[in-house]
């Protein structure tokens, strides 16, 4: 009832400018943030009983919960313990976040880069028209992000070399397939939304019946 009421009035409010509507992002503002706070310190908690139950039980890779555990208490402690200064440079927080997190959030995107390089390997492979055509589409517009596009090309008038043709491919036949996609994403929105305004989506509230 309560998502319901939440999701007609922000749909009316949006073609309605007028008052009370107008008012209403201001007015649901502070519950989505009490919510959001909730969630938050609902996901933490639950964050732990799993990791706790893991290292209990001494399940498979109990030690990178044990980390998480103590990872946790750690920043806690110390964020608490500095109070509302605990951002400044210089602080013991400050130096767990440049130090450790900071690196170890790098380190985690480096590695992404090996599992990009093996999807777009089975992408890229020629198995059949589409495939081809992404493969051609890619070649070019990797070939002409870097300078040896250029130099290869380099005898070619310009608007004819492998840079301005990744860039007419990434202008053009990208923004249109970026669009189709941009669009179908909004027709799943409206009927994801729709669904669950009307009750028939109940996942949100632990319900998948």
């Amino acid at each position: 009832m309560i998502t319901a009421i939440v999701g007609i009035t922000f749909v009316v409010s949006y073609f309605i400018p007028h008052f009370p509507f107008n008012r209403m992002d201001a007015w649901f503002a502070d519950w989505f943030s009490i919510i959001q706070a909730c969630a938050i310190v609902l996901g933490a908690l639950n964050l732990l009983k799993l990791s706790a139950q893991k290292v209990i039980g001494q399940k498979k890779d109990w030690g990178y919960s044990a980390v998480i555990i103590l990872s946790f208490l750690l920043i806690t402690v110390i964020g608490f313990a500095e109070g509302a200064d605990y951002r400044d440079p210089g602080t013991s927080f400050d130096w767990l976040y440049v130090n450790m997190f900071i690196p170890l959030s790098a380190t985690m995107f480096s590695i992404l880069a090996f599992f990009v390089a093996s999807a777009s390997y089975r992408a890229f492979r020629a198995r059949n028209f589409e495939a081809t055509l992404l493969l051609v589409a890619a070649f070019f517009v990797m070939i002409g992000r870097v300078p040896v596009g250029d130099v290869i090309t380099g005898f070619m008038p310009v608007g004819y070399r492998f840079s301005d043709l990744a860039n007419w491919i990434m202008d053009f036949p990208q923004t249109a397939g970026q669009r189709a996609i941009m669009i179908g994403i909004g027709l799943g929105v409206v009927s994801t939304s729709l669904r669950v305004i009307l009750g028939i989506e109940r996942a949100h509230i632990g319900s998948g019946e």
